[in-house]
């Protein structure tokens, strides 16, 4: 029986893995001093008078050039080896790995982003994906890998017998891991375009060119590897600037332990923001805006003559007074700007007014840091239905983001690459530690960030604005841009708006550290989305070329053709979802959020079942994956703004029990688990076979009767 082997067997096998581990001991060692004493070096060099630009281009060429001779020295075309790393991988350096196929662009960036602008709300992301592991370490990862497949949709079609439960479990894999890849590429371009000043659409694809030389050729194996390598530069890039900040802030190195002090001088600025007159007078400003914006579109018609001839008239006074040809220019350009059409102008002034009535809120719109949910659960009807409702949303994230977790197909592939079923239980546990390390820290950086801007920027005259402001306002206003409302010249907070994607990547200019530190983080953000892109593209070509190719249409393929139509598919995939991601199609966290919702309405009631009920049938799995992902799917069409714009939705949107659409899956799990029990009440149970080899990954101990 598989994993039955002599004793002396047995016994070179793990004298061979502890030489091989001793040796990646040394290997990583070496490279981390060597990652050190780049950073060192390109510092002094800044000092002398190195241009940032050219540490930008140095940080984004040394990190792929890293990358890509590690994906060439790594390179394969044996099955076990592109599939699954040869099964040798151990635990410490799975769960390193894992780490960083775990830590994509939106735990990396967007996770810290995220807690400075919705306070203790977004520590719904870090209980909920933390929780997932448990899930993974109780219920999934120990017993996958005695199944010893390659894939998921591989598990599905070996468990409940036919190849239609296994192109389900496909098409599963591929909507979560394509909506999620995009996600990373977009990361990749926001942060290529920080490093390097080249426009977003090539920072995509110069940093789609590190992911593939990886992946594509030597596959699980060489991105097992480049993971481990890219966790140690994200980790490093990610504590020295947070690291910093505690130290300029409060004297102490340790930002976990201290930030509660900070936050509470952070409330206490709230406050004070909160009733400062210039800071009401910025809101008011705000206020007439969109009070003026309501006017114009009661009548619409009316409204565009008078913009029309308003525009007309200046470009008409300025030609007349001989003005400069700049002032003229814009004016023509404004008039050229106005709604065509009752519709465009309807559009575009509904959403503006919809913009100002956002910043007309206290605090640019951003809850108190401290508050638990919004609402109060002790004022009036309408703040108690507001607390619920908020409450709800909190657990029903966690709750997603938890079971979703715990069905991703690119991370529990990761526990088929481990010598053995106890080095999956200890690569969980790994996997946890090192994921933990971030995670414990992003409450701390938004806190930090937060208190220095209140207090370092807030209150600061517009003309000495620090040049950070100035850089990461060319990259994307719509990520950071300060206006001077009131005329005043002095930065109010309802002035600024700041985009959570920023927070991480700007972190070390908004604490003063050299640029070079700045190019480290931007490094450390490249590597966190990489390292997902590169795990989420291999599951979603190996899903097609093994479980499609190999298992359904050609089942003599050689090895060699299965693993090159594998790099054939991959490029396909990745040149795709560079092109989705290149349209900004939502904000990162939606799109992870919306992959973690379709993975658990898709796979974790078919996966748990298929491990713990053996009387769990195909057709019952097939209905249930079905069942679970459309009403997920449905959902999220039919209340998530931008989707709705894709799919020509013009209902009014309509909550379920108030449920916000990045927590569809909340409704998809519990469908997916009713119709897999009870169809399979009623249909034919699976084989003797299946139901043996059940008994067995279950209680591997027990001995047939």
């Amino acid at each position: 029986m598989a994993g039955m082997t002599p004793s002396s067997g047995g016994s070179a096998s793990a004298i061979a893995n502890a030489a091989f581990k001793k040796q990646l001991n040394k290997v990583y060692a070496w490279y981390t001093g060597g990652f050190l004493t780049f950073v060192v070096v390109l510092a002094i060099l800044e000092q002398m008078g190195l241009p940032r630009d050219w540490i930008g281009f140095i940080f984004l060429l040394a990190t792929i050039g890293l990358y890509a001779g590690i994906g060439v020295m790594s390179r394969t075309s044996d099955a076990d080896e592109y599939y699954v790393a040869g099964r040798r991988v151990p635990a410490i350096y799975n769960g390193m790995a894992t780490g960083a196929d775990w830590m994509s662009a939106a735990s990396f960036i967007g996770m810290a982003g995220t807690l400075y602008l919705t306070g203790y709300g977004g520590l719904a992301f870090i209980m909920g994906w933390t929780g997932g592991y448990v899930l993974v370490a109780l219920f999934l990862a120990p017993y996958m890998r005695k199944f010893g497949q390659f894939t998921i949709p591989d598990f599905l079609g070996e468990r409940y017998g036919g190849n239609v439960a296994r192109l389900i479990g496909v098409l599963a894999a591929i909507l979560c891991s394509f909506t999620y890849v995009v996600a990373q590429i977009y990361g990749v371009g926001l942060i290529t375009t920080r490093l390097t000043g080249v426009n977003f659409e090539l920072g995509i694809f110069l940093g789609l060119g590190g992911i593939l030389v990886c992946s594509f050729l030597g596959g699980m194996r060489a991105v097992t590897w480049t993971q481990v390598a890219q966790y140690i530069i994200l980790i490093i890039a990610y504590m020295i600037p947070v690291v910093w900040l505690s130290v300029k802030q409060t004297g102490v190195p340790f930002p976990q332990a201290v930030y509660g002090f900070q936050l509470e001088k952070v409330t206490a600025k709230e406050k004070q923001l909160i009733d400062d007159p210039k800071e009401k007078e910025v809101r008011a400003i705000y206020k007439q805006r969109a009070d003026d914006l309501g006017a114009k579109l009661k009548d619409v018609p009316a409204a565009m003559a008078a913009d029309k001839a308003a525009a007309e008239k200046k470009v008409a006074e300025l030609t007349a007074s001989n003005a400069a040809a700049a002032e003229i220019a814009t004016a023509e350009k404004a008039l050229a700007a106005l709604p065509k059409n009752e519709a465009d102008a309807k559009k575009v002034w509904t959403a503006a007014q919809a913009a100002n009535n956002a910043r007309t809120a206290p605090l640019a719109g951003m809850p108190r840091h401290a508050n638990q949910f919004a609402g109060d659960p002790n004022g009036d009807d309408k703040a108690k239905a507001t607390y619920d409702t908020s409450r709800r949303n909190f657990l029903a994230l966690i709750f997603c983001l938890m079971v979703g977790t715990a069905a991703l197909p690119h991370i529990l592939m990761r526990y088929y690459t481990t010598p053995s079923v106890k080095e999956a239980r200890e690569s969980v546990f790994w996997s946890l530690f090192f994921i933990f390390l971030l995670y414990f820290t992003a409450p701390a950086l938004a806190v930090l960030v937060k208190y220095e801007v209140f207090n370092g920027l807030v209150g600061l005259p517009f003309d000495k604005l620090p040049a950070w402001v100035a850089s990461w306002t060319k990259v994307d206003p719509s990520l950071l841009s300060l206006v001077d409302i009131n005329k005043d010249g002095i930065v109010q907070l309802a002035e600024m708006r700041i985009g959570g994607d920023i927070i991480v990547l700007a972190t070390a200019e908004i604490g003063g550290l050299p640029y070079v530190i700045s190019g480290m983080v931007a490094a450390g953000g490249l590597a966190a989305a990489l390292s997902t892109a590169d795990g989420l593209l291999l599951t979603i070509a190996n899903a097609l070329s093994h479980d499609v190719y190999y298992k359904t249409i050609d089942p003599n393929a050689s090895t060699a053709r299965r693993v090159t139509l594998s790099k054939i598919l991959l490029l396909v995939v990745a040149l795709a979802a560079a092109y989705v991601a290149a349209q900004k199609p939502a904000d990162i966290l939606f799109l992870v959020s919306a992959a973690f919702s379709f993975a658990a309405a898709a796979f974790f009631p078919a996966l748990v079942l298929g491990i713990f009920w053996k009387r769990a049938s195909s057709i019952g799995a097939c209905v249930g994956m079905l069942g679970g992902l459309g009403v997920t799917f449905y959902y999220m069409v039919t209340t998530q703004p931008w989707l709705r714009g894709v799919f020509g939705v013009t209902s009014p949107i309509e909550l379920w029990w108030g449920i916000s659409p990045i927590s569809a899956g909340l409704f998809g799990v519990p469908v997916g688990f009713a119709l897999i029990i009870l169809i399979s009440l009623v249909t034919p149970a699976p084989n003797a076979k299946v139901q043996q080899l059940i008994e067995h990954v279950r209680y591997p101990n027990l001995k047939a009767a």
